[in-house]
């Protein structure tokens, strides 16, 4: 069996430790759908064999099954033979019909993500568990400085996650994992395609009992599907990975650098921008029972609105963060855990627009952990955190219950904020303007669902979920000629229903599906425009196909249909085949086959059809 529909199975039959049989997710809004799922797949329920459970650690202190999570969480595999049907990061996260991409240009270009309609800054990215949000602009916080070919896997936690991991984390939390190598390997990769792409990126690993060493470069450039959408980038990266008596340690160093033509990003303008970022992160456990983290991303942006004329309207912003972490967990019982801990964090900005501005933080939390295994768990936890002289109390409690084998209800209530961006608080330029008077947003999410899992071969959840905002940021204005103002709003509120279905209809074919309806509350505009807060999707909806084909060979296509508010619906059609056996691994991907023409943020077109075909030549591989 391909590796792709091992690690399908695996997710669908996760076993709860102790028992015999499989349980899953599935989540139903109201009895009536409750009753038409049980009706679709009751004769598939029969249960498949047990296999090896998969593991989550975003939305929860110490890892845990999948099935066990009480919170809304997906979990997309980035193996190598997935890695061989993506170009980016961007082609597994767009798995989940509640991530919402929103490109200013191909290959992942300044890409903002919302999760369950919220602003691109209402989203909190993590890499190994350290921030990537960008004090100067969450527009900056996708600036993954990884190469691919480093991921594992992308969590992805839906709902208020601020207890867990502070500011940003209202409308999600997207937790990019790199894997520790096992094997010895080194890999080469090249590609070309249209609109003048050229790829070339390399893997090194270096594997051992007690330590590992990894070492990886990737480089992309396009001359652009339009004038002035040209870009360049390029990525490195080092990890390692010492195993000794007082715990593992891990070490990451990364860099990227990415100049792109910024044609209509930021109105009818010849822009150009590069942006630069500098990651390195350590950790360190001591035992089974204590962590400790540490972090630095240093991140530049050189922005020049006409891209001929740089003398009219340069700017400069370079941002340094620190965050320093303290883990803990104290078993009380067999059933019972209390997890405890602490954080700190510092950001700076030097700019020639922002100013020079700085601001620290600390925090401490605790929480409770219940769980009886087979039959429910209940989660209780509050977060502490102090700035200059705010305080920000982010409490989360949580439950799940199994009322069969196959089905678990689960529900949630969270509080959690946003700090403003130093660009909130004082940009300006002729066409925006700062306020340094905001308040940093606040919002309360409720979240109901019901999971389902056959044993294996199919799975689906439904959930229904609202999110109460006070205080949201946002740039408004009150006519098509005014300029665009950092504003405060009041009681906004989103409300939706998110549902999927995995169906594993056979050993080679894999079927996904994925469907959210999102509301929002726009009476609260009270005569103004919005920038950023209602470019949601009223409908989004998902449909994958996975297929291992004669020959080694191996297919995906994703259809992706968006309806936003206020727009007119499109959809995107991608395919990818790869020859996944043996050292030769062509490959080629077909983007937007149907050459739609669609904008995922107003006024920012998108490429039409796309081809890039290439080859990873896999030069060696070993055992450690």
């Amino acid at each position: 069996m391909s590796r792709a529909f091992e690690e399908h199975a695996q997710n669908g039959a996760a076993v709860r430790r102790g028992s015999s049989r499989a349980s899953g997710q599935f989540v139903c809004a109201n009895g009536a759908l409750c009753a038409f799922w049980l009706l679709i797949f009751s004769v598939a329920a029969a249960g498949q064999a047990p296999r090896k459970e998969v593991v989550v650690v975003t939305g929860t202190y110490e890892p845990i099954p999948l099935e066990e999570a009480d919170r809304s969480v997906r979990r997309l595999e980035v193996n190598d033979e997935q890695r061989l049907l993506s170009n980016t990061l961007l082609d597994s996260l767009n798995r989940d019909s509640s991530v919402d991409l929103r490109q200013r240009g191909q290959n992942n270009i300044q890409t903002d993500v919302s999760i369950r309609g919220g602003t691109f800054g209402q989203t909190l990215i993590l890499l190994n568990g350290m921030r990537l949000n960008d004090v100067q602009s969450g527009h900056h916080s996708m600036d993954v400085p990884v190469p691919l070919e480093t991921m594992e896997r992308i969590e992805v936690l839906k709902g208020s996650g601020s207890t867990h991991y502070g500011s940003d984390a209202i409308g999600g939390v997207v937790h990019f994992i790199t894997k520790a190598p096992e094997v010895n390997e080194f890999r080469l990769r090249g590609a070309l395609g249209n609109f003048g792409v050229n790829q070339e990126r390399a893997i090194a690993t270096l594997a051992r009992s007690a330590w590992s060493q990894q070492f990886a470069f990737s480089r992309d450039f396009s001359t652009g599907f339009i004038p002035n959408r040209d870009y360049r980038n390029m990525s490195v990266s080092s990890s390692t990975s010492i195993r000794t008596a007082l715990g593992n340690s891990s070490f990451l160093l990364a860099h990227a650098d990415r100049p792109f033509g910024a044609e209509q990003f930021y109105g009818n303008f010849n822009s150009w921008e590069r942006t630069k970022t500098w990651f390195a992160s350590g950790n360190q456990s001591i035992g089974e029972r204590t962590n400790i983290g540490f972090g630095f991303r240093r991140h530049t942006d050189l922005f020049v609105l006409y891209r001929d004329r740089p003398q009219v309207f340069t700017n400069r912003h370079a941002v340094e963060s620190y965050q320093l972490n303290f883990r803990r967990t104290e078993p009380l019982s067999p059933n019972v855990k209390l997890h405890w801990g602490a954080e700190g964090l510092h950001d700076s900005i030097v700019s020639n627009n922002l100013g020079t501005h700085s601001r620290g933080r600390g925090a401490g939390y605790v929480a409770l952990d219940v769980r009886a295994l087979q039959r429910f768990s209940f989660s209780a936890g509050a977060r502490e955190e102090i700035y200059a002289s705010q305080r920000q109390f982010s409490p989360t409690v949580a439950g799940g219950f199994w009322i069969s084998p196959q089905f678990k209800l689960r529900a949630s209530v969270s509080r959690a904020f946003r700090l403003p961006t130093f660009t909130d608080l004082y940009y300006h330029d002729p066409a925006n303007l700062g306020s340094p008077d905001l308040k940093p947003e606040s919002a309360t999410s409720y979240e109901a669902g019901l999971d389902w899992n056959s044993g294996g071969r199919f799975k689906a959840d439904v959930a229904v979920f609202q999110r109460r905002e006070h205080n949201g940021i946002d740039y408004v204005r009150r006519s098509p000629t005014d300029i665009w103002r950092a504003t405060n709003f009041q009681d906004l509120r989103f409300t939706g229903v998110e549902s999927s279905l995995s169906a594993r209809l056979s050993r080679t074919h894999l079927v996904n599906l994925g469907y959210t309806w999102l509301h929002g509350a726009q009476d609260q505009l009270r005569g103004v425009f919005s920038k950023y807060s209602f470019n949601y999707p009223r409908h989004l909806g998902i449909a994958g196909w996975t297929s291992v084909l004669p020959g080694g060979l191996m297919g995906r296509v994703r259809i992706g249909a968006v309806e936003r508010y206020g727009r007119d619906p499109y959809a995107v059609v991608d395919a990818y085949v790869a020859r996944t056996t043996g050292r030769m691994h062509p490959f080629l991907q077909l983007t937007n086959l149907t050459d739609a023409a669609y904008q995922e943020i107003f006024g920012v077109a998108m490429p039409g059809f796309g081809m890039v075909g290439g080859v990873e030549i896999l030069v060696f591989q070993g055992k450690k």
